[in-house]
């Protein structure tokens, strides 16, 4: 029986100690550099604020599944524990959880982006109207 309570509040400070987050900037040079991007926000989420240019959509409930390199259920582009993954979350926070996941299952560069697509829009980097490159 667990004796002390942290809340998500400490998963997520455990979660963000071990990993650095890149900003807005940072994750738009990682991007051009090779890092793949991935959204993790909601169809609704997206149509309000935009696609992010070269981000692959993939829902929040499969993410390890597609981006394990040793699943039979990952997407081409996961090819291999090495690959630096961003992932994006409309504020920042639920980005923070998955990328903790993803490290979990052995992609060790995984990392977020500090105040997810609100920070990407007001750094004023690009999106678009779509279509998303969507992953089931």
């Amino acid at each position: 029986m667990r004796t002390t309570v942290g809340g998500v509040d400490e998963v997520l400070r455990q979660a963000r100690a071990k990993m650095r987050r890149l900003d807005p900037c940072e994750t738009w040079a990682a991007v051009a550099d090779g890092a793949l991007l991935v959204d993790t926000r909601t169809d609704r989420q997206r149509a309000r604020q935009g696609e992010l240019p070269g981000a692959i959509v993939i829902d929040r409930t499969v993410l390890e599944w597609r981006l394990d390199p040793a699943s039979d259920s990952r997407i081409p582009e996961a090819t291999g524990y090495d690959l630096l993954v961003v992932v994006v979350c409309r504020q920042g926070y639920s980005s923070s959880l998955a990328a903790a996941s993803l490290r979990e299952v052995g992609l060790h560069r995984a990392t977020d982006l500090v105040g997810g697509v609100e920070a990407w829009l007001a750094a004023g980097l690009p999106v678009t109207t779509g279509p998303a490159d969507v992953r089931e």
